[in-house]
């Protein structure tokens, strides 16, 4: 019984349920952040890349040849993401300057 109250005490300590929680929201932010890349944001681009698939845009060099288009939707999604955690991280350290009562 000690080992589970120890087990127990380290999930509280170390916040691990809301750690998890906040996994789960992450991966499924994420899956939303591409899909409005994929399906609105990309498709504005579409035109300005020659072939207009953007996903299997590429440029060749010789014999090598780069994916850029699946690089650039990568570059968008982090962006927003980056954004969307910047935004975050702000409001809750701005939250934490407020005085305690």
């Amino acid at each position: 019984m000690k080992m589970m109250s120890e087990f127990k005490e380290f999930l509280k300590e170390y916040k691990v349920v809301a750690l998890a929680v906040a996994f789960i929201i992450g991966i499924a932010a994420t899956a939303l952040i591409k899909s409005l890349v994929d399906n609105i944001i990309m498709p504005v681009v579409t035109p300005f890349i020659p072939g207009g698939a953007w996903k299997t845009a590429t440029v060749s060099l010789g014999p090598i040849v780069f994916g850029l288009g699946a690089f650039i939707g990568e570059i968008i999604n982090f962006i927003i993401i980056a954004f969307v955690v910047f935004l975050i991280a702000k409001q809750i350290m701005k939250e934490g300057k407020v005085s305690k009562k």
